[in-house]
């Protein structure tokens, strides 16, 4: 999510729309009005940025006010995929994840947020899937072939 905001007329958009498009593609663009309340133009992708933090922000508010239970349980309750983590995975999960939240609110950077969120969700699929129960045959260095250069 953007936080560059640029300031342009209303005129300035009819004369050079295709200029304020550009900018707007990058950043929200606030246009002035002499005949009513300004307007912020942006593109799709930051309006879906911004109600996807405010929709977590629910989420985690929610969980967060709510005192009937450890943190990690309330949060698997939102976030089933969850259950898939062992207890003290479930516990660091649902810590980093507010940690995270919290950094993306204060930044208005989503993908701080979701980076951990995806992170956190697609281990818990391996787990569920039985990735990490097998034993790991790692190679040997020692009769690594090397490239030639």
């Amino acid at each position: 999510m953007a936080t560059i905001v640029e300031t342009v007329q209303s005129s300035e958009l009819s004369r050079n729309s295709l200029s304020v498009f550009k900018s707007a593609e990058a950043h929200p663009v606030v246009v002035t009005r002499r005949d009513g309340e300004n307007l912020v133009l942006m593109s799709e992708r930051e309006a879906s940025s911004q109600t996807q933090l405010l929709e977590l922000a629910a989420q985690l508010i929610a969980v967060t006010t709510d005192t009937d239970g450890p943190l990690h349980d309330r949060m698997a309750e939102r976030f089933p995929w969850m259950y898939a983590l062992d207890p003290v995975a479930r516990a660091q999960c649902a810590q980093e994840l507010v940690d995270a939240a919290r950094a993306s609110f204060a930044t208005k950077q989503l993908h701080l947020v979701m980076q951990e969120l995806t992170a956190w969700r697609e281990t818990a699929t391996a787990i569920a899937a039985g990735l990490g129960s097998e034993p790991v045959d790692w190679v040997n260095l020692e009769f690594a072939v090397t490239r030639p250069e």
